[in-house]
Parts: C-alpha cells; structure tokens; sequence
C-alpha cells in the first residue's frame, strides 16, 4: 500500500490532517510530520524524514504539503532518498489528503494516485454563480 506523509509547519494541523483521513480510510498508511522538534513551528528535516520511513514500502510514499518551507524542506529530504520512490503531491493539503488515503486504501497505486491528485485543484465546495 502506498504511505503517505502530512507535512506542516504546525504540529497540530499535521497530526489533525492524519486524525481526519483516519476516519475516512482507516487501513491507509500515513504520517504526521509537523513543526520542529520543540513543538514550535517550521518544518523538520528529520521529522519529514522519519514519517517516510514509517510508512515507507516498495509501493512508494507520498507526500502532501501545506506552505512554502515544507515544500523546500521535503525537496531537502527527497535529495537524500536516492533510489527511494518517493513523491511530492502539488495539490490542497486536506483534500488532497482526503482523497489520496482513501485511494491508497483501495489499493491504488502511486501513478494512480498522484493523476486523481491532479483533479483535486478543481474540487468545488460551493455552486458556481449564475
């Protein structure tokens, strides 16, 4: 099963994002990887790192992420997991997290997930004005 990994610049708003995904897909393989490791916030190399490795099978990890630095923290990690099949998804954190652990779940693979990603940017919460 494809993992995947919350990255956020809040420890809470990670932990909260896997908490809801778990209601919604139980079985998915996924991880928190928020804040620095005093609890402030930022982003953690080490953190995004280890909730890799937790979720990490030949299936692949993807990874979500919230704003800027996590962004180019994660690129930071990726550049050290040579080999490994690991990927950045561009898409909203919540939905996209949503949508992804439930594919995952299904037994989707990487490749499949990732193009369901893509359709996410053009989910709508509210009708379209006439």
């Amino acid at each position: 099963m494809v993992g995947l990994v919350i990255v956020s610049h809040s420890q809470a708003l990670a932990e909260s994002v896997v908490g809801l995904t778990s209601m919604m897909a139980k079985d998915a393989k996924i991880a928190a990887a928020g804040g620095l490791e005093d609890g402030s916030f930022g982003t953690s190399f080490t953190r995004i790192s280890e909730a890799i490795e937790a979720v990490y099978s030949d299936d692949g990890v993807i990874i979500l992420m919230d704003l800027g630095s996590a962004v180019m923290t994660t690129e930071m990690v990726l550049e050290m997991m040579d080999g490994r099949k690991v990927v950045m998804a561009d898409c909203p954190l919540v939905e996209g997290a949503v949508v992804a652990s439930v594919d995952a779940a299904g037994g989707m693979s990487l490749e499949e997930i990732i193009a369901d990603l893509a359709g996410v940017w053009d989910m709508r919460k509210l009708p379209e004005a006439r």
